[in-house]
């Protein structure tokens, strides 16, 4: 069950920077570029977090393998979409479905392909490291 608290610690390293420039996104920047290019700014940043974050949690946590890392990605995955449905409905007043609807928005689904290379992201570590 390494895997579950490696999961757990990637998910809050990232969704912590992730709320963080995703406030200044919504408040600041989308009203001055749009959303598409707001988002595009967004996403090479929390990709690189993603990739420093990635590769410190196979260490740190001694994940045994790729499937080990994968398993953690997707966990991560899993709880950053259950954290941003949460967020949709306490902070925007939006239902689960509205929530679910707007990912087709052609910037949200930029962010969601940015999400799953997130959730892939652990396991690409891995495969990556050396011996």
């Amino acid at each position: 069950m390494n895997w579950l608290r490696a999961a757990v610690a990637y998910w809050a390293v990232v969704f912590a920077l992730g709320f963080v420039l995703g406030t200044v996104r919504v408040l600041w920047l989308a009203p001055q570029v749009g959303l598409m290019p707001a988002t595009a700014l967004e996403l090479p940043v929390m990709l690189a977090a993603s990739w420093l974050a990635s590769g410190w949690l196979v260490r740190r946590f001694g994940l045994a393998g790729a499937r080990e890392a994968l398993a953690a990605g997707l966990a991560a995955f899993a709880l950053l979409m259950v954290a941003e449905c949460a967020l949709a409905v306490t902070m925007m007043g939006q239902t689960p479905a509205q929530w679910l609807a707007g990912l087709r928005q052609p910037h949200a689904l930029l962010g969601l392909a940015g999400q799953i290379v997130f959730a892939l992201m652990p396991w690409w570590r891995m495969r990556a490291a050396p011996g």
